[in-house]
């Protein structure tokens, strides 16, 4: 049962011997009309609308740290997460967030970067922040191991929490949707309305882990100045 359960999230289309599932991660693109760039309208709008609150409270988190354009790399990677997540749950669209390949692939590169970059440029301050103030000296060489192993799982904290998160909500689906079968007309028009509570909660997790994952990430950038 957990074999076929688990099925749902392997790759399985193929054209001429390639996969093909991992192409979703770019299909979010395709729904965008060329018109969408060139004439405002109110999706533009919206976009535009969304994306100024973001900069603004990403402009907010990184504070002295702030430089023309570093917010724009959080606000691609919190529109990518969405598009992926969201599409995800719609039938026959592959879920690339649903796999520790994709979600690594977001979080360890973005990780490696910031620690380059803070023990290069920022040494002494990446020293000092190993040891927060006023902790007393026989318990400082157990901060420095306690928060150098923090800073080393904190890329596969990011991937499992988005992972795990978009796993947990289409098994539930998966399995209330194989529970319809001999049941009643008022049973079944119940389990209907649970699919569809369940599609809205699952379009507010795919919202709330793209912010989760893109504040977390900010966060540790403003860490590395």
């Amino acid at each position: 049962m957990m074999t076929n359960l688990f099925s749902i999230f392997d790759p399985s289309t193929n054209l001429m011997n390639l996969p093909m599932n991992w192409i979703s991660t770019i299909l979010g693109l395709l729904f965008i009309p060329y018109s969408f760039w060139l004439i405002p309208n109110r999706h533009f709008i919206m976009w535009n609308f969304i994306s100024k609150k973001l900069h603004n409270e990403f402009k907010t988190l990184l504070k002295n740290n702030y430089f023309n354009g570093s917010t724009f790399i959080f606000i691609s990677l919190f529109f990518f997460i969405f598009f992926n997540n969201f599409l995800g749950l719609f039938p026959y669209i592959f879920t690339s967030t649903s796999h520790l390949t994709m979600s690594l692939s977001l979080s360890m590169p973005l990780w490696l970067s910031f620690m380059l970059y803070g023990w290069i440029n920022n040494t002494n301050h990446m020293f000092i922040h190993m040891i927060p103030q006023g902790t007393p000296y026989i318990l400082m060489p157990f901060m420095v191991i306690i928060e150098t192993i923090s800073n080393i799982i904190r890329p596969g904290t990011l991937a499992v929490r988005l992972t795990a998160n978009m796993i947990a909500g289409h098994l539930l689906m998966t399995l209330l949707s194989s529970t319809g079968t001999n049941m009643s007309f008022y049973m079944i028009m119940i389990l209907i309305f649970m699919q569809i509570m369940l599609m809205i909660m699952e379009s507010a997790v795919a919202i709330i882990q793209s912010y989760v994952i893109t504040i977390l990430s900010t966060l540790y950038y403003s860490e590395v100045n």
